[in-house]
Parts: structure tokens; C-alpha cells; sequence
């Protein structure tokens, strides 16, 4: 079923985002939290602070909660509107902010290092907290409909949300940001090429989203890895991915088995586009 309007999808081939769209009741954020509740104390820390970071990627492979999100048709219906009825989800990612804490995002793009190809990427941001500027909210920068690959640098960004700590090198235009404010249980779409950030946590409480990042089965990995997703629409016709199936019980073996087999393709695959990324930057060559 179409969720977009044409007005809707022309918004998001000039500017590569929409925001906000109605998700979740108090009840099922109830139920979101508690899932996440007992997620922590299985690990014994915050997610964005344990001991074993694999755990804040791809949790739709052994929380079944996470898994229901990812394949809620109100998302995917907007997903096809944008890339057609045959979808995975490539990765998953926590994005937790603590109450008065100096964690950011620096300006980036996603795609850069996801190893891609084309980088027709949709992030869709669930909010299970309140996400507004004063919880550091994300910014987006309108594209003006010329997505293109910008060059980046990693591991430089202090207290980064994202583990890269990434951050655009060319100059922006950042005179037009446009704050993504979301209400719990609200979630937003950007594009993989969309440059955006985020500004620290000043307000009282846990600022928790949920990234989705959904691809087209036609999209391929580059580099001779093949790594793992999951099919959540249609048919894959293509085996550019090795489908794996979402949790079905909570933290079961075989599961967590899984994730880590399916985590550890993501990181080798983003680690190689690191270092392809930054030599291409050393010759001074285009970023795409």
C-alpha cells in the first residue's frame, strides 16, 4: 500500500529526507523500552557503553521486538515507495544518547563506508524517546537533488555516536540545516547520501533511536565480500547477500551465532571502505 504522496517523494529526490511519520502508541513504546530493559541487563551495561560493541549493530537479528520494527508494513510501505516491493534490511543500528551527555555526530553521510552500490540507501530513525533539539536531534542538509559521495575522515570526532566518528572533510553549505524534532514513537527517512549530524544531549532524559537501513534487492556490495541482510519484502532475485533470518526468540544461541557471523561481514566490508575511501582521498580522486 503507497504511503507517500507524490508531493512526499519529489520532497525526497530534492532535499533526501522526510520527517516526521506517526509509528508507535505509548503502549508499544512501553513494550520497546522493556525490550530494551532487558536487553542491557543481559549485557550488563548501556548498549552504547558495553564492554562488546556488536551489539548496538544488526539487533533485528536476536531481539524479535527489533525484528517486528523492521518489518512493520507502515515502514515498508514508504521504503517501496521509494525503491520498489522488493527490500532487506542491510544493517541496524541503537543510536543512544545519555540524559546531559556531550555524545554527537559530526556531519556525515551514511553510505560513505556501507560498500555499496548504487548508494540508494533509506535510513529510516525511530525515535523510543522524545528526539527533540534540546536531546540533539538530527540535522539534515537538503542534497537539492544532486546526491552525490562527499569525502570523509574517521576516528577523529570526540564522543561520537556513531563508532567511525566520521565527519564530512569538504566544505558545506550549512547555512539551512533543518532539525529532524521527533516525538517517541515517530521515526524519520533520510537518504544514504544525505549529510546530517546531531548535537549533544542537554535535556533530562535518554535520547533512544533506532536506525533501519533498507536497500532494494538490486543494490550489490562491492569488493568481493558478501555480506549478510535480511529479506523483509517481496522476492530477492539477484544473491548479491547472504539472507539471514530475523530473531524469532529473544537472544537464542543459534541467533546470537548469527549476528556475529553477520556483524563481522558488515565490519570487514566497512573496514575495507575505510581504507579504499581514504586512499582514493590521498590521491585526491572523486569520493565516488
Amino acid at each position: 500500500m503507497s504511503r507517500l504522496s507524490p508531493q512526499q517523494i519529489a520532497r525526497w529526490r530534492y532535499d533526501g529526507f522526510l520527517s516526521p511519520f506517526p509509528l508507535l502508541t505509548a503502549a508499544q513504546l512501553a513494550k520497546c523500552r522493556d525490550g530494551l530493559a532487558r536487553f542491557e541487563q543481559w549485557l550488563g551495561a548501556p548498549v552504547n557503553s558495553a564492554e562488546d560493541l556488536q551489539y548496538r549493530t544488526m539487533p533485528h537479528l536476536i531481539l524479535p521486538w527489533v525484528a517486528k520494527l523492521a518489518r512493520d508494513a507502515r515502514i515498508l510501505d514508504a521504503v517501496e515507495d521509494l525503491y520498489g516491493p522488493d527490500l532487506l534490511i542491510y544493517t541496524s543500528t541503537f543510536f543512544i544518547k545519555e540524559p546531559h551527555s556531550p555524545t554527537i555526530a559530526a556531519w556525515h553521510q551514511d553510505s560513505t563506508y556501507f560498500g555499496l552500490e548504487p548508494k540508494e540507501v533509506v535510513t529510516v530513525w525511530l525515535a523510543l524517546s522524545d528526539a527533540n533539539e534540546t536531546a540533539g536531534c538530527m540535522e539534515s542538509l537538503s542534497f537539492k537533488g544532486k546526491p552525490r559521495q562527499l569525502s570523509h575522515v574517521t576516528r577523529v570526532v570526540k564522543n561520537s555516536v556513531n563508532r567511525a566518528a566520521q565527519v564530512i572533510t569538504e566544505p558545506l553549505d550549512e547555512g539551512e540545516p533543518v532539525a529532524m524534532s521527533l516525538k517517541a514513537g515517530e521515526f524519520s527517512m533520510h537518504h544514504g547520501l544525505c549529510a546530517h549530524r546531531s548535537g549533544p544531549n542537554t535535556a533530562s532524559h535518554r535520547r533512544i533511536g533506532l536506525g533501519l537501513h533498507y536497500i532494494a534487492t538490486s543494490v550489490r556490495p562491492v569488493g568481493g565480500i558478501k555480506p549478510a541482510a535480511t529479506l523483509v519484502r517481496g522476492a530477492d532475485r539477484y544473491g548479491h547477500f547472504e539472507l539471514v533470518e530475523p530473531a524469532q526468540a529473544e537472544l537464542q544461541t543459534q541467533d546470537i551465532a548469527t549476528h556475529k557471523r553477520a556483524v563481522g561481514l558488515y565490519r570487514d566490508l566497512y573496514l575495507q571502505e575505510e581504507a579504499r575511501h581514504a586512499a582514493t582521498m590521498a590521491h585526491g580522486l572523486d569520493p565516488r
